[in-house]
């Protein structure tokens, strides 16, 4: 009766170690600094004013929608979100 005890007892130990060696692997997502990546794009709070003199004219303007109004402008490698004529978020493209 000890000796099956003792297998149970090892068994155990022996999945319990897999199971925690197996979750403590894990792939490791490399993201860009948010300082680099945005240092490309408007900030939030920016006047549309402001972004066209630091960016200039936009390839595609889209015009206001919703309420608050949103409008959209687009660049090569990315697109500007405004909330009436302020950047609420710039986001890359591919």
């Amino acid at each position: 009766m000890r000796a099956h005890r003792w297998i149970l007892a090892a068994a155990l130990a022996l999945s319990l170690g897999t199971a925690m060696a197996a979750t403590a692997m894990a792939d490791e997502l490399q993201m860009p600094s948010s300082d680099s990546a945005s240092a490309d794009r408007p900030a939030r709070g920016l006047t549309m004013d402001k972004v066209e003199a630091k960016f200039g004219a936009p390839s595609r303007r889209v015009p206001a929608v919703g309420e608050p109004p949103i409008t959209r402008w687009e660049y090569p490698g990315f697109v500007v979100f405004f909330e009436r004529d302020r950047v609420i978020h710039a986001v890359a493209t591919g």
